[in-house]
């Protein structure tokens, strides 16, 4: 019988290969007309808009800082619009425009088309194997992980 494989080893090669296809699905997308990052912006628009803007930091775990400039920049594109809120004149409401849900759409085709070309290289048996793999590593992940507060499925 063979050595065990070294579990760090093969989890240094499944990080590296997860960026690797992050960056794949990305240009992919970035080349269709937006990139993964937005898309997650407005993905989270389209279910729930419109949001305040700390409502929608919240929900994508980032810092309301960086979520106002993202927040800017699909604004000037016309992807995204603030309007002040009734309850709080302080805050705004950001919601997905035609022209943002338009985008999203595009986006997500040019990602899931470049997701399908990947891993339908596997066989049937070879991807439901990994499906598995995955699950067993998202159980594992959570049993490992800080307080449930620290790291959200969302983020991965």
């Amino acid at each position: 019988m063979g050595d065990r494989p070294d579990p760090v080893e093969i989890g240094l090669h499944y990080l590296a290969v997860g960026h690797y296809l992050r960056k794949v699905v990305d240009a992919s997308m970035t080349a269709g007309g937006l990139s993964l990052a937005r898309t997650k912006v407005l993905e989270v628009l389209a279910r729930r808009s419109p949001l305040q803007q700390s409502e929608l930091a919240d929900a994508l775990g980032h810092a309301p800082r960086s979520v106002t400039q993202s927040v800017e920049a699909l604004e000037r594109d016309g992807l995204v619009e603030r309007t002040p809120s009734a309850e709080d004149r302080r805050s705004k409401l950001v919601a997905l425009t035609p022209h943002g849900a338009a985008a999203l759409a595009a986006g997500t085709t040019a990602g899931e088309d470049v997701l399908r070309e990947i891993f339908g290289a596997l066989g049937d048996d070879e991807l439901a194997m990994l499906g598995k793999l995955l699950d067993t590593l998202g159980t594992a992940m959570s049993a490992a992980a800080r307080p449930a507060s620290d790291v959200r499925a969302d983020q991965v």
